[in-house]
């Protein structure tokens, strides 16, 4: 269920003063970060402290260019982890994917050029993904990353 504006909100941001004040000077330095300063800005609009009108989560995500499920997300990171947790983006949870470089791709394209495995007429993508796990180029790799790899490199198998 995410909130569009009209409904009673999820998670409720009630700033303090000196939260607000740190957000207001976040806002106006001109030195932030984008995805900052687009946070301490959705925050300071969220505000529902004493004497404040907050904006309603579809408004303040049109005005800031973001959908309103950011905009409950941020929300629900301030108020369950805390102000710095809302501004910082969240650590990875799972490890980056992996890349490949330039020793990676030549030892690719000298496998592609040597002769194929025996009973077999040329290498195909699969059994070159395949040699490249066996011989501990790369730890994985998928036989589509080996076919970007060799586009890359304008390389063709037939």
């Amino acid at each position: 269920m995410v909130n569009d504006g009209w409904m009673t909100p999820r998670y409720k941001v009630t700033l303090t003063e000196e939260e607000r004040g740190q957000l207001e000077v976040l806002t106006r330095s001109g030195k932030t970060a984008a995805s900052k300063f687009v946070h301490a800005r959705a925050l300071l609009l969220c505000d529902a402290g004493p004497q404040r009108s907050p904006w309603k989560v579809a408004d303040v995500a049109e005005a800031l260019g973001v959908t309103s499920r950011t905009v409950e997300h941020l929300k629900e990171r301030f108020v369950e982890e805390g102000i710095q947790a809302a501004l910082e983006r969240k650590p990875r949870t799972k490890p980056p994917k992996i890349t490949f470089d330039g020793a990676f791709d030549a030892r690719l394209t000298a496998l592609a050029c040597s002769p194929a495995p025996a009973g077999r007429a040329r290498w195909t993508v699969r059994l070159l993904a395949e040699k490249v796990v066996e011989l501990k180029i790369a730890p994985k790799v998928s036989a589509m990353s080996v076919h970007r790899a060799l586009k890359k490199m304008s390389l063709s198998l037939t």
